[in-house]
């Protein structure tokens, strides 16, 4: 072989070289990407759990509200007919 040929060969050779190392690390890449990728699949799902939990919250919490404003609207004449009634009896 000529000199040539043995520079083409080791050009090529470098270069298939360069390739697998090129290949290896696109490899490493896509399975960081992957685990990643789960991550923020695992992270969206929990969201998911929490926000589902937090609007339970605040459907129970507009529950009560409406029930102690039904209260309130029900107590509030009831307590002031008892304390103008309690006043009456004090200054009568």
């Amino acid at each position: 072989m000529s000199e040539h040929e043995q520079r083409m060969l080791a050009a090529l050779d470098s270069i298939q070289r360069n390739q697998e190392q090129q290949l290896q690390r696109q490899a490493e890449a896509l399975a960081l990407q992957r685990e990643q990728f789960a991550l923020v699949q695992h992270q969206f799902e929990r969201n998911e759990r929490l926000q589902d939990r937090a609007e339970q919250i605040q459907a129970r919490s507009a529950q009560l509200v409406g029930t102690a404003r039904k209260v309130t609207f029900v107590l509030l004449p009831v307590l002031v007919f008892l304390i103008a009634y309690v006043s009456w009896l004090m200054f009568r």
